[in-house]
């Protein structure tokens, strides 16, 4: 090794980690931004570039950094535009703006007098000279596009790039170089450049934009590679870290807890258990919904907190149906126990779903989760790939966290042949099927556990009834057969349930 090299590592002063300012971002980095590097940021226009630029400055300044936005294209009042739209004042940032009256002169447009070269050259200079002044701690460059074109060729860009990092790292600036892709074969910013994050934007068929982001390239630290969701509102951009169940394991005791319903407890083994899910089973009006909130208000009796997240029905709805069944969760709503949300999926990226729950769990002490239903969730984003282990991830966090978790699942049908949209039946820990079969000139409603990965449940069909007290499980159908299919016939002599004056929900 030589001696100037042992020299310069002894000189060189450790490394320290800058936070972006964006929500979520700096958790993707696992930490933020190695300080005084040059980082691009790439994406297609609206994707949130220069609002990213602005949230890193301005973080900046409030921990006393000062910052530098460099636009050449945009004027500093679209810039000011831009930052008053999301609430926020750029009085403490530094703007250079090439684009200026300057730029106007007939004189600057004779191509004669002012070549590529010239003007490459001039901008460069007027950026080195506005850095020199200020002296920033943290630089944003909008946009590369401009120095591409009046590089005119690969070569001359990739100098005078290089050139720039040079002059950046001598005078320990951090730098955000903002690149709009226009040119999609260019690779020599990702070579050049310390750290590369690209944004995207998905239109889809219906329903809002999704944006995602990627860290291709960041040298020296680790981080969270593949696609994170973020969205771009008023107040800027937050960003959503894919979430990895296997970071968040905790120990705990998987207590067997009673549903409220002295049949179905008998059914699961005894009843839910702490740390597992259950997916509810059956087709629409049966009573999915109804099984799961009574189970979910055995939780709020016990003094649990609980969560629900509407897919399908309104909160009015919701709420109308439990009172009439003897469930009035208003009470819980009021006091905070009790979480009552709708989801409008079309509006809400995975990412952003799984976040919602991660802050239930780890922020407000959720102990009980309702989904209803994973039909809306699946189908309102039939674009979104992988969508079904994005799933199998978040219930393992669930589970993890020792959080009792129960997903209701629509079938297509009500009597004979039944479809289900997806089978997701092998991520349940247990599963509740519920029926309808028809006795005696009436409709009326079967349950049976399928599955139980934790309890020995009971393996019979038994019929339920749904009334003012809530929920009741009667003596197994032992005189039928073909319930399940939905065609039932009767061999026996099983007493049914008094359906009464109020059976008939």
């Amino acid at each position: 090794m030589s001696s100037t090299l042992s020299t310069s590592r002894a000189e060189r002063a450790p490394t320290r980690r800058m936070p972006t300012g964006v929500p979520g971002l700096d958790e993707i980095l696992c930490g933020g931004l190695t300080a005084e590097r040059v980082y691009l940021i790439e994406g297609s226009p609206g994707t949130g570039k220069t609002t990213l630029g602005l949230q890193f400055l301005l973080d900046g300044i409030a921990r006393g950094d000062s910052g530098m936005y460099i636009t050449l294209s945009e004027t500093a009042d679209e810039l000011d535009a831009v930052a008053h739209s999301h609430g926020w004042s750029i009085d403490g940032i530094h703007v250079f703006e090439l684009a200026n009256d300057g730029a106007l002169d007939p004189a600057v447009m004779q191509s004669v007098l002012h070549s590529a070269e010239v003007e490459l050259g001039e901008t460069t200079r007027g950026v080195m000279e506005q850095v020199s002044a200020v002296k920033p701690a943290r630089v944003v460059f909008d946009s590369l596009s401009e120095l591409r074109l009046l590089a005119q060729n690969p070569l001359r860009y990739r100098h005078q790039i290089l050139a720039l990092k040079q002059f950046f790292a001598a005078r320990a600036c951090t730098v955000l170089l903002l690149d709009d892709k226009s040119s999609q074969s260019d690779q020599h910013l990702h070579s050049i450049a310390h750290g590369v994050i690209s944004l995207e934007q998905i239109a889809q068929e219906f329903g809002r934009e999704r944006r995602r982001v990627n860290v291709i390239k960041m040298r020296g630290i680790a981080f969270r590679g593949g696609f994170h969701d973020y969205v771009l509102n008023t107040g800027g951009i937050t960003m959503f870290p894919r979430l990895i169940a296997a970071e968040h394991v905790e120990h705990f005791t998987p207590v067997v807890r009673s549903t409220g319903s002295a049949g179905l407890d008998h059914l699961l083994g005894g009843g839910l258990v702490a740390g597992t899910n259950t997916l509810v089973v059956g087709p629409a009006g049966v009573g999915k919904t109804t099984v799961t909130v009574r189970c979910m208000l055995a939780a709020l009796e016990r003094g649990e907190k609980a969560a629900v997240y509407l897919f399908d029905e309104g909160l009015g709805t919701f709420y109308a149906r439990a009172r009439a069944l003897g469930m009035d969760l208003r009470s819980y709503v009021a006091s905070g126990a009790l979480t009552v949300r709708h989801v409008d999926p079309a509006e809400m990226a995975p990412g952003q779903f799984a976040s919602a729950l991660q802050d239930a769990v780890e922020k407000d002490d959720i102990r009980f989760v309702v989904i209803d239903s994973l039909n809306s969730y699946l189908q309102a984003m039939p674009g979104e790939q992988y969508l079904v282990l994005q799933m199998r991830e978040l219930l393992s966090y669930l589970n993890l966290k020792g959080v009792t978790t129960a997903l209701i699942l629509g079938e297509h049908g009500m009597v004979g042949e039944i479809r289900r949209d997806v089978d997701l039946s092998y991520l349940s820990d247990a599963t509740i099927l519920l029926r309808f079969f028809e006795a005696g000139s009436e409709l009326r409603r079967a349950i049976t556990v399928a599955k139980s990965r934790t309890e020995n449940h009971a393996m019979t069909i038994h019929e339920m009834r749904l009334h003012a007290g809530g929920v009741d499980v009667g003596a197994p159908l032992l005189g039928f057969e073909g319930i399940l299919t939905g065609v039932a016939s009767y061999r026996g002599n099983t007493t049914l349930m008094d359906m009464g004056g109020d059976g008939k929900r």
